[in-house]
């Protein structure tokens, strides 16, 4: 299970197991480093199922105890060890996780079992899921049904939702920060947990990189809001680093989306089926991972977003927010600009259908990037996200932000 730090990758393997199975052998393999040393010599899965039935005094039995390695990029060996386990000894359950396992399989020295594991991305928790946590399933429910009928919600629920859809936007989706909001219902309280998650991705840096590409690491990652600040929001190196160049920085990139810490959308130069075949691979944008981080990061009041007042950079924060939902939805992130400078924030390719989508702050929606994009493609629907309740304006579907997971 791939996934950042504190998305919660723990914490449902473990509930996974106590569901599903009758009982669960854990190891830490960053913490526990005894374990981890055991992994150094023979890797056979007899040998380590003897040990860890030891260690952990709990009999091992074949498709009754699930076995789980946690931070399992910090042992290659045990990495390798998932191949033999597939091949030698397939009746038994294992999961690993990993924070930083998409940076340590993409080095050479690691054998990652190709074709012998099933690979799975936990992402921050969606709006929908945020509204679960606050036990409201039954507004996530109507949502559901005024996207599949495409009828606005009753005013007093489309109401209730942009507040909650606000709140979201500083609390993000980081199971600690939405535990958290959903206790005491204080946004003031998040950005200290916040802060905490973002010292932790600062500390990864420096752990799983050398210092001189943690550096680097560090700058990119610091330059997100001075990115997405601007009015052409295409990475630009030379705002990392005066004179910055993808030869100075791209590995530093590559490092922080194996890390699972940003999102990248990359520009499509045509919007025709597959698009992916049309990516520009010189363009693109990064996004952070949970908007909340992105809200806290920036320095934005708090009151702004809760307001809703007019602030030229809460139309980024709510880019982001869409970038989030989409690639939870599993749609890869595009991007489209024309050579007359309209820019469309979104492209997606659901099955043969190519949809251009828009994301306005709030209640003004007018735009030509839109109307440029259906003129040259003839899309089937393009979509307009923005505080407007549902509803269809000549081809365009109008959604609420608040509907983003319903995609």
């Amino acid at each position: 299970m791939y996934g950042a730090r504190q998305v919660g990758k723990t914490y449902i393997l473990n509930e996974f197991g106590e569901k599903y199975y009758k009982n669960i052998v854990y190891v830490n393999l960053e913490t526990n480093l005894a374990v981890a040393r055991y992994f150094a010599d023979d890797i056979s899965p007899r040998r380590l199922l003897r040990f860890l039935e030891t260690t952990a005094n709990e009999v091992i039995s074949p498709g009754e105890t699930l076995i789980i390695f946690d931070e399992i990029q910090s042992c290659e060996r045990a990495l390798t060890s998932l191949k033999y386990f597939a091949e030698n000894a397939p009746e038994y359950h294992l999961a690993a996780a990993g924070s930083l396992l998409g940076v340590a399989i993409n080095r050479e020295r690691y054998s990652f079992p190709v074709g012998k594991v099933e690979s799975l991305t936990l992402y921050p928790l969606d709006f929908e899921e945020f509204l679960w946590a606050l036990s409201e399933e039954r507004l996530a429910e109507e949502i559901r049904a005024s996207y599949q009928n495409m009828e606005p919600l009753p005013e007093a629920l489309h109401l209730k939702a942009i507040e909650l859809y606000r709140c979201y936007l500083i609390v993000g989706g980081m199971p600690d920060c939405v535990a958290a909001f959903a206790r005491n219902g204080k946004t003031v309280l998040i950005p200290s947990l916040q802060n905490e998650i973002t010292n932790n991705y600062v500390a990864d840096m420096a752990k799983y990189a050398s210092l001189e590409e943690a550096v680097k690491i560090r700058a990119c990652y610091d330059s997100i809001t001075a990115q997405l600040g601007k009015e052409n929001k295409k990475f630009q190196y030379k705002v990392v680093q005066k004179g910055g160049s993808a030869a100075l920085f791209g590995a530093s990139i590559d490092w922080l989306l194996q890390a699972g810490v940003v999102l990248k959308c990359r520009k499509i130069d045509h919007a025709f089926n597959p698009i992916k075949v049309y990516e520009n691979l010189s363009a693109f944008k990064l996004y952070t991972n949970d908007v909340g981080l992105l809200t806290m990061r920036s320095g934005i009041p708090q009151q702004t977003v809760l307001s809703g007042e007019s602030n030229l950079f809460m139309g980024s924060v709510a880019e982001n927010y869409i970038a989030q939902a989409l690639i939870t939805n599993g749609y890869p992130l595009f991007y489209w600009t024309s050579e007359y400078a309209a820019e469309l924030d979104f492209v997606l390719q659901k099955e043969t259908d190519i949809i251009g989508i828009e994301v306005k702050k709030g209640i003004r929606t007018r735009s030509k990037s839109l109307s440029v994009f259906t003129q040259k493609y003839s899309p089937a629907f393009t979509i307009r996200f923005s505080e407007k309740n549902f509803g269809c304006e000549g081809g365009i579907r109008a959604l609420p932000h608040y509907a983003a997971f319903c995609i």
